[in-house]
């Protein structure tokens, strides 16, 4: 099965909610595909990035401009989305460990472990939005690079996509230790 579908398919099986969240594979494998299609079927000597951006007659290739704004804008809409996530977990953490301090009964204790697996069980959808974003951008970045040297084009998206916020998962795994933490304690304290 292609990535694409698998890629809709889990979103909608897992995180329907986030859907125009998530990358969009299938707009920037299009856009890929407009890239000087010629070229695949002649082979060329080397050239530069600045020979591709201006093809010859002093036009710059408008679909390899695409291709690019639309990475960026892709790469900005998943990041901007993940630290977003991050920030509102925080403040979340930080309030449900004060409800943890200030715990008057056992249906409260009920209440806040509940909340607390909840909170969790969202954090591992961070997770695995993380993990898909970041398949569907190595991905895309593989096939243009694959373009790339079958036209002898000269350009790497990899070190930039690779340097992305939503690739470093420490912070979102550090607040998922911190709940495991507070049920730990929460159950315990619930035991005889």
């Amino acid at each position: 099965m292609k990535y694409g579908k698998r890629l809709r398919e889990e979103i909608e099986r897992c995180l329907p909610e986030w859907r125009g969240e998530f990358i969009s594979y299938k707009q920037l494998k299009k856009q890929l595909n407009l890239i000087d299609p010629v070229s695949r079927a002649k082979k060329r000597s080397r050239i530069s990035i600045e020979d591709l951006l201006h093809a010859g007659n002093g036009r710059v290739d408008v679909n390899f401009m695409r291709f690019t704004q639309l990475l960026d804008v892709e790469l900005h809409k998943v990041n901007t989305f993940y630290i977003d996530k991050e920030e509102d977990y925080v403040i979340r953490l930080k309030e449900l460990k004060n409800m943890e301090a200030n715990l008057c009964c056992r249906e409260t204790m009920m209440n806040l472990q509940k909340s607390i697996l909840d909170f969790h069980a969202e954090m591992v959808c961070l997770l695995h939005y993380s993990v898909l974003n970041s398949t569907g951008f190595r991905k895309i970045v593989k096939k243009q690079k694959k373009r790339a040297s079958s036209s002898n084009v000269q350009f790497n998206s990899v070190p930039r996509v690779l340097d992305q916020p939503f690739l470093s998962t420490e912070l979102l795994y550090n607040l998922m230790k911190e709940c495991e933490a507070m049920l730990y304690r929460l159950f315990l304290a619930g035991e005889p």
